[in-house]
């Protein structure tokens, strides 16, 4: 008796899809952890009036170097996963942010009151174009939602975009005001719930695109 069919099972495109999109979800998981966790334990840290990239200075620096490099490679995965499964800009804009997020790590932050060096400048800059294509991806996003009707996302994309924006520039001032350095964490972390969320959206927008019938995908189990 033929087994019935069904669609249940995905093809291994977009398997693969899948797989890179889960990084976009695991990505802010690693790094506000990874964060939280360093500046908890390192002695004189202070949430409210310091920035998270100076965890990278010092003697444990390694181990927020370490969070920039490994977050940037996820959302360097959840990029392509984009790009494999729609069209336009948002793909390529997380692949690029990603790289930059790397760049960023690896070039530490200048100590406050310590002067420019070229390192801090290449680790601001780099943050700064991150932002840039965080809000292109964003954007994009946000561009397609309206088109579908999906406005209250559309807008939320918007948001997540533009405040990271002013955060950055708030704390790329230099200014160490508890409300500077707090409002840029809780864009930062806005940004984070937003790529987890665009990418499980994407993620079930695949799985839905991706399915065969089982009595075709069956041998491949």
């Amino acid at each position: 008796m033929t087994a019935p069919t069904r669609t249940d099972d995905c093809t291994p495109q977009a398997r693969v899809t899948k797989s890179l999109l889960g990084y976009g979800v695991l990505a802010g998981v690693v790094y506000l952890l990874g964060s939280v966790v360093h500046g908890a334990l390192r002695p004189g840290f202070d949430f409210a009036h310091d920035s998270w990239s100076l965890l990278s200075l010092g003697p444990h620096g390694w181990v927020h170097i370490a969070v920039f490099v490994v977050t940037g490679l996820m959302v360097g995965a959840a990029g392509l996963g984009f790009r494999r499964h729609q069209r336009g800009l948002v793909g390529p804009a997380l692949i690029v942010y990603g790289v930059l997020l790397i760049i960023a790590g690896a070039a530490v932050p200048d100590a406050p009151g310590g002067g420019f060096t070229a390192h801090g400048l290449l680790h601001l800059a780099a943050g700064g174009l991150g932002f840039v294509a965080f809000a292109v991806a964003a954007f994009s996003v946000a561009r397609h939602a309206a088109r579908t009707g999906a406005r209250g996302w559309a807008a939320f994309s918007v948001a997540a975009g533009v405040l990271l924006l002013l955060g950055f520039v708030a704390v790329a001032s230099g200014s160490t005001a508890a409300p500077a350095v707090l409002g840029f964490t809780a864009t930062v972390v806005l940004s984070w719930v937003w790529l987890a969320l665009a990418s499980v959206r994407a993620y079930r927008e695949a799985h839905v695109r991706g399915r065969v019938p089982v009595a075709e995908g069956a041998a491949r189990v």
